[in-house]
Order: C-alpha cells, then structure tokens, then sequence
C-alpha cells in the first residue's frame, strides 16, 4: 500500500489556489504542489519546474494548468506536460482525491492522465 497523507479538509484549500506539502510530509525528495483547479479538481505535481529549480506552488493558477512564477512555464496539471517554452521536460503528477471531505495525497502515484 502507498503512502496516503491526509492533508485536511478539501474545503480549506480555495479554487485557484496552490498549497505547498513539504518533502518530509509527503516521504518524497522534493515539495509537492496541491492545486485546486479552476474545473474544481485537485491536483498536485512536484513543486519545482523543469526549467529551474523553482516553487511552483508559487505560481499562478489557469483552467487546469500552473505556470512558473519566474519565467512563465506553463504545465498541465494533469499529466505534467509542459504547454509552453522555456520547460520542455514534465514534471511529475501525484493523485490526488477527496475522501469524506478530506484531502488525500497519494505521493508518487501518478495522475491517471499522466504518461
């Protein structure tokens, strides 16, 4: 069995807005990015860009995508592919779901939309 990590009540976390699960929290080796997308879904994927080692979790909220505060790489939330240019490589995704109103983290297993 994975690794679940309760990470509270689903309703705490608003559309369009991005929490940051540290590394030790979730067992990973790196921070991961739980977002609320704009379709109402959750999703997460590691909290540094391809591009360059930068938060994520920093970065700005659009439909079902998070683009890169620093230099505007734009990646699907659910597969992790990056959309524009500077990343070229994806991150990774990690499930996420919704269980009596909680949030549960599911570290290192992939979205299902995720290669």
């Amino acid at each position: 069995m994975t690794q679940r990590v309760d990470l509270g009540p689903a309703d705490q976390l608003p559309e369009r807005q991005v929490m940051q699960v540290p590394a030790k929290q979730a067992g990973t080796d790196l921070d991961i990015a739980v977002v609320h997308a704009e379709d109402g879904g959750f999703y997460a994927v590691d909290d540094e860009c391809s591009h360059e080692a930068v938060a994520l979790s920093e970065g700005f909220v659009e439909d079902e995508t998070l683009e890169c505060p620093m230099h505007g790489a734009v990646f699907c939330l659910r597969t992790g592919a990056p959309e524009t240019p500077p990343a070229f490589e994806p991150v990774k995704t990690h499930l996420v779901t919704v269980e009596d109103g909680h949030l549960i983290l599911h570290p290192g297993v992939p979205h299902p939309d995720a290669d």
